[in-house]
């Protein structure tokens, strides 16, 4: 075993041993590696030994299957963010809660769907989870802050369901564990599922839990795995475009979408965000860890990747799934597996090597420029202009310019600072850029005022 495997399978046999949890299975998937998998403990099921492909349940992961589904049907000209519920479903309440915020979990919605459902162990099924609307509360004014709801993505799922014009479940497969290839992914449990335990804190007992069909609450919850397949899931969610290159299940740029924060999740502490059906947690200058916990009778789950920062590989992400509803540990060994891959195991350095110059046209664009009294070095690399403060640090990512189509001196900002404002160029006679605007502002040569006057007398404009 070389040594960095070695230290991630102390790292959970260590949570294993202190969160006392009966079966534990853990993926780390990156882009330059083998998949790594560790399982530890024992199945529950006679049948079927723990090991690599023993499914666990990983709850409300399910929310970020239901999320990308709604995203394609918003790539798919279905629906739009903004949208009220009721312009797509026939509901009798609640309806102006929009798409966006429903995401988000900042439409209002009671945390579950009426009635008792984790007493009685009855779910409703899709028609009545509907219907049963009006019963529901809206806990908090639409858009007043983060409230969890698995009602509200229930919702969701149903609304996917009705403009595929077919059950959820059948969504899910056609459009993202197919492409994705996730075989081991399902709405149900099979016959190789480990069982879901309550572990005594007084004693070493423990005690199967029952489980319960979601029925039309499914879409927040339901779905089985192997750690497997959620690590490239994980995967997925920071670096689609090297897990999904074709954009076959979503473009990378939705994703980006749904990794910008809509909401923190706590007023007075910011260590974590919510996008757009993600979780955000921020682990480190410019690092963030994307994706979802899930907890449901008898099993948790950790489900996340690493996105930013140094020594990153690409496609970084892991899974922790436990079959135990109070194993405690396992919620930071996700990340403390993303931390331990790139400071144990950092990818190679790959050699920088010459590339053709920039454009002709952009040539006398390159170098220092003031604007606002500041400086700002602008630089082509990686096929692109590209823009940074000179003071910046180092990890700031640069903003990267695009031309609009036939405007060449007119360059769209697609990244980084001032993203989507114009960079305007404006050239002397011989087609020497001397001035730009960037979202308005003007940028010079020379420090000048705001009126066009150089600092230094003895400047020549």
């Amino acid at each position: 075993m070389n040594p960095p495997a070695a230290r991630y399978e102390r790292a959970v046999r260590r949570a294993q041993a202190d969160g006392r949890v009966p079966a534990l299975s853990v993926a780390l998937h990156r882009a330059d590696r083998e998949l790594w998998t560790c399982t530890v403990g024992t199945s529950g099921n006679p049948a079927h030994p723990l090991d690599a492909d023993s499914r666990f349940r990983i709850g409300s992961v399910t929310k970020t299957f239901t999320a990308v589904l709604t995203l394609q049907a918003r790539d798919d000209g279905l629906l739009h963010l903004d949208d009220p519920i009721s312009a797509h479903l026939d509901v009798p309440a609640h309806g102006d809660a929009t798409v966006r915020r429903l995401l988000s979990h900042t439409a209002g919605f009671q945390r579950e769907p009426y009635g008792d459902v984790w007493d009685t162990l009855l779910a409703p099924d899709a028609d009545t989870l509907l219907a049963d609307l009006h019963r529901a509360e809206r806990v908090l004014p639409n858009a007043r802050r983060f409230h969890y709801s698995n009602l509200g993505v229930a919702v969701l799922g149903q609304l996917v369901a009705k403009l595929r014009g077919k059950p959820w479940e059948s969504v899910l497969t056609e459009r993202i564990l197919t492409p994705l290839r996730l075989t081991a992914t399902t709405v149900d449990p099979t016959a190789d599922a480990a069982v879901g335990y309550l572990v005594d804190p007084f004693s070493d007992a423990a005690r199967p839990e029952p489980q319960l069909d979601l029925g039309g609450v499914g879409p927040a919850a339901q779905l089985w795995s192997t750690a497997a397949d959620m690590a490239r899931w994980a995967a997925f969610l920071v670096n689609p475009e090297i897990i999904d290159p074709d954009g076959a299940v979503l473009a990378a740029d939705t994703v980006d979408e749904m990794r910008w924060p809509v909401t923190t999740t706590d007023e007075q502490m910011w260590a974590a965000g919510f996008g757009l059906g993600l979780i955000l947690e921020p682990a480190g200058k410019r690092v963030v860890h994307v994706g979802h916990d899930g907890a449901m009778p008898g099993f948790l789950a950790g489900v996340y990747g690493r996105r930013g920062g140094d020594d990153n590989p690409g496609a970084l992400g892991c899974a922790v799934l436990a079959s135990s509803g109070t194993a405690s540990t396992i919620n930071d060994l996700t990340h403390e597996l993303l931390k331990l891959a790139v400071e144990l195991d950092p990818p190679e350095i790959r050699p920088w090597v010459p590339r053709p110059p920039a454009p002709a046209e952009y040539r006398s664009v390159l170098g220092q420029w003031w604007s606002e009294g500041y400086a700002f070095a602008f630089a082509w690399h990686d096929g692109a202009l590209q823009a940074r403060p000179v003071d910046a640090p180092a990890d700031r990512p640069p903003a990267v310019f695009r031309p609009l189509p036939d405007r060449p001196d007119t360059l769209r900002t697609v990244a980084g600072r001032e993203a989507g404002e114009l960079l305007r160029l404006v050239r002397d006679e011989q087609g020497v850029v001397t001035r730009m605007h960037w979202a308005t502002y003007r940028f010079t040569r020379m420090l000048e005022t705001f009126d066009g006057l150089p600092v230094s007398p003895s400047e020549r404009r």
